[in-house]
């Protein structure tokens, strides 16, 4: 993979990298996120099936304060989800990236822990674009940002972003209940790190 930023950031947020380039993969090109990708976001995000770990799809309201947060992460720490392109085609067809997720001390002292995430289009599952990309954020995050260590939090019943999450070689470590859209929601910490020597395909 290639990676097309300028400068490496500080991970506690005091220092704004240059502007991120992108990271390209086999067959994936992932960017920052514009207004311009509103439609494709929502298709994501306002569709119900899509959106099953949820709960429920996105208002008008809601999708444009996702993206609103992952703009201002661009700013603030020079990362959040990023759009996903295919390159074959330059369709944004997902979003992946990486973001500060609070958690319980139990889990991490520091009540934060630096999450790769990612949510695609329906029609694309199955194609192994969730699993390329966040191994591209994997790689990026322990080689660009020098982070010790990466994460994913995933539901308990989302069983294909667990499968994500092992193929690129994290391991559950604990468990925590979040507290959502009215319901509790079981949600394991997957960690890998960076100097295991043992996280990745």
């Amino acid at each position: 993979m290639r990676y097309t930023d300028t400068k490496t950031e500080a991970l506690d947020g005091e220092e704004r990298p240059g502007k991120f380039q992108g990271l390209e993969t086999k067959r994936l090109f992932l960017r920052e996120m514009t207004w311009e990708d509103r439609p494709a976001i929502c298709a994501i995000l306002q569709d119900k099936e899509t959106m099953y770990a949820y709960e429920h799809a996105f208002s008008d309201e809601e999708a444009d304060g996702w993206m609103e947060n992952q703009m201002g992460r661009y700013r603030k720490f020079g990362f959040g989800l990023w759009a996903v392109e295919k390159k074959e085609t330059g369709e944004v067809i997902g979003q992946c990236g990486l973001t500060w997720q609070p958690v319980p001390e139990g889990i991490d002292a520091s009540g934060r822990i630096l999450e790769i995430g990612y949510l695609f289009q329906r029609s694309q599952w199955g194609k192994g674009y969730a699993t390329e990309a966040a191994a591209a954020c994997r790689e990026y995050a322990f080689q660009v940002l020098k982070a010790p260590k990466v994460s994913s939090i995933i539901r308990e019943n989302n069983y294909a972003s667990r499968n994500v999450a092992e193929r690129n070689g994290l391991k559950p470590v604990g468990t925590f209940v979040k507290h959502y859209y009215g319901m509790d929601m079981p949600h394991i910490v997957y960690v890998c790190f960076g100097d295991s020597g043992q996280c990745g395909t």
